[in-house]
């Protein structure tokens, strides 16, 4: 075991973990699409800070871009939307999100497709809104997925995008097993990975979390291909060439007393929760 990889399992002993749902799964006190659908109210509170959530749902058209197993996009049926188009990669999303919309008789108003959000299966001007919670810092071509949320869009329709930046502290997205916060700061990806490795090796979903994390490049190298490291910087950058208009933008601080760090140019990536933004097609 190298030095490296002992020392970042010596310091994650002394973090709890945040709650996690792939956790809660295991410990059978909650599905992923069921913790998915009780935290819908979560994964746009910063928006309804500025717009009901009638303007945003109500008799409309949505696409939930990186819905994973649809329990969100089941929420946002309950307010009001005439049907809402989940789509993920991940294929096995499509069967557990059959099951949650049968429970909660939304069959009629929810339907999920396995695709690339960067070559959407979906007619232009179809969608009134689309929301991206946690998904820009997932994607493998953000500038795409954003060309591909215009084209099928309505006019004045609009795209909700919020993440956590990588900087954020669990940024590296393994928070399952590591509650060491900002580990990617201190460790390489490799010495993360090997971590993580050992610290799953006893859990009963060890392979599905790691095919769902890591991939190899073509030179065999395994690496952390969940993430694409959105930070803020990048994301401001994308957002200058993209064809939209900003209606709201908004950097969250991870706590009130963090609001002056997260002002900071060189160390405010490390202290801003969650980037929102709201932009509309003209």
């Amino acid at each position: 075991m190298s030095v490296a990889k002992k020392c970042l399992l010596a310091l994650n002993k002394l973090f709890p973990l945040p709650v996690h749902p792939f956790n809660l799964q295991n410990e059978g006190k909650m599905t992923y699409p069921e913790w998915q659908f009780e935290k819908g109210a979560d994964t746009i509170k910063f928006y309804t800070q500025v717009l009901s959530t009638s303007d945003m749902f109500a008799g409309k058209t949505v696409l939930d871009i990186g819905c994973g197993a649809g329990g969100k996009s089941m929420y946002y049926c309950t307010l009001g939307a005439e049907h809402v188009h989940g789509v993920d990669v991940v294929e096995e999303y499509a069967a557990e999100s059959r099951e949650l919309a049968f429970k909660k008789g939304l069959e009629d108003k929810f339907s999920f497709t396995c695709c690339d959000a960067a070559a959407l299966p979906f007619a232009d001007g179809t969608f009134d809104t689309i929301i991206m919670n946690d998904s820009m810092e997932h994607v493998a071509e953000p500038e795409r997925v954003l060309a591909e949320c215009h084209r099928v869009l309505k006019s004045d329709g609009r795209l909700f995008v919020n993440f956590c930046p990588y900087h954020h502290p669990y940024g590296a997205h393994l928070s399952d097993v590591m509650g060491f916060p900002w580990v990617h700061l201190f460790f390489s990806e490799k010495t993360m990975i090997a971590a993580y490795k050992d610290l799953i090796a006893d859990v009963p979903d060890r392979d599905r979390r790691i095919a769902f994390r890591f991939s190899k490049d073509e030179a065999g190298n395994e690496h952390i291909s969940y993430i694409n490291k959105m930070t803020v910087k990048r994301y401001n950058r994308i957002l200058q060439g993209a064809p939209f208009r900003v209606q709201y933008y908004r950097e969250v601080p991870l706590r009130g007393c963090f609001k002056p760090l997260a002002h900071l140019p060189l160390i405010k990536e490390c202290f801003v929760k969650m980037v929102v933004t709201i932009l509309t097609k003209e």
